[in-house]
């Protein structure tokens, strides 16, 4: 019997219903396949806006990459809003809600299949839902642009100081207009992220795409911080203006100088390493040392028994800290950065 050849397919399985190349300004849906007991040939549909008019930069704006996350999906609701009366230079790829199904389900993960998009790029085309969508970010929209602005809070397990996370060129021409839009935005700190090692986020997929990348952190505890959605609010309106997208827009002055720091790899992260009752030595924004005390793990079970101490490994700025008292091995209950010289 002779072998079944099957053809192989490159192209993602979710379907656009907008035309990125059409002048004007779109609403529509990018359609995840999603045949399931319920609806067998059904769908989900994640909202997209598409804006182009002239020549102009090309950018892709994205918020709820986590579902627990909200300042990132309100600010570009509201961008929207703004926009759509607003004459741009360019085309604008805006997705408030890219990984819909957490967003709705108000949880970190896919309650679908308990993907985390930002730890599965590249993804697949023949993927579970989170995998089809990690893919055609990086297969379909990043090619479709010059850069992308991705926008996450550190969601209900972690509170972040509101922060630029940044993958700053090393070349001249390059590093000087990407620190020309750090500043534009004007977030209180910008970050040199050392995820150590981590390549399978969004981040990562825009540097292999050979595009520009700006992130941030802005808040968390699962809640949205009026005073970090205006950080973020303003900051992608200035932005916008500093590219040219927006030439008629007045954003509002910025209110901070922005600080720029970078991370010194495992020694900036604590992990607990015992389960129980996690009891923090420190406050966000804390200036700490090595060595100094950062946390208790006590044994519920146990309450006689003396509690597990964990100590910092390195001196910084507590940058994010856990909100949950429950602990496990593993659990990260704080992150660090210290100032980068020579990167302002």
């Amino acid at each position: 019997m002779a072998a079944i050849s099957i053809a192989s397919h490159a192209g993602s399985l979710i379907r656009a219903q907008v035309d990125f190349e059409r002048p004007g300004f779109q609403t529509g849906y990018l359609e995840v396949p999603y045949s399931r007991d319920r609806s067998a040939y059904g769908h989900i549909p994640i909202p997209v806006v598409v804006i182009n008019n002239g020549i102009g930069p090309r950018l892709l704006l994205t918020g709820g990459n986590h579902g627990d996350e909200y300042e990132g999906p309100i600010a570009l609701s509201k961008l929207i809003q703004r926009l759509k009366d607003e004459p741009i230079q360019g085309r604008l790829i805006i997705i408030p809600t890219l990984n819909l199904p957490a967003v709705l389900n108000a949880s970190r993960t896919s309650p679908i299949d308990g993907g985390n998009l930002n730890r599965l790029f590249p993804g697949r085309r023949d993927g579970s839902v989170t995998e089809m969508i990690a893919h055609y970010v990086e297969t379909e929209l990043f090619p479709l642009v010059d850069g992308a602005l991705d926008l996450h809070a550190g969601g209900a397990s972690f509170d972040h100081l509101p922060t630029l996370l940044t993958a700053v060129p090393t070349e001249g021409k390059a590093r000087a207009d990407y620190m020309r839009l750090v500043h534009a935005f004007a977030a209180p700190r910008a970050l040199l992220l050392d995820m150590l090692g981590e390549d399978r986020t969004y981040s990562a997929a825009a540097q292999r795409a050979g595009i520009w990348f700006i992130g941030g952190e802005f808040g968390g505890g699962s809640h949205c911080d009026p005073d970090c959605l205006k950080i973020v609010e303003d900051g992608v309106r200035r932005v916008l203006r500093e590219l040219g997208v927006t030439p008629r827009d007045e954003p509002p002055v910025a209110q901070y100088s922005t600080r720029m720091l970078t991370m010194h790899g495992r020694s900036h992260y604590v992990f607990a390493r015992h389960s129980g009752i996690f009891e923090p030595c420190y406050h966000l924004g804390d200036n700490v040392r090595k060595g100094q005390l950062a946390g208790r793990v006590f044994a519920p079970h146990a309450p006689w028994e003396p509690a597990h101490e964990l100590y910092f490994e390195g001196d910084g700025i507590v940058m994010c800290a856990r909100t949950y008292a429950d602990v496990e091995p593993g659990d990260c209950v704080a992150m660090l950065a210290c100032d980068a010289a020579g990167q302002g």
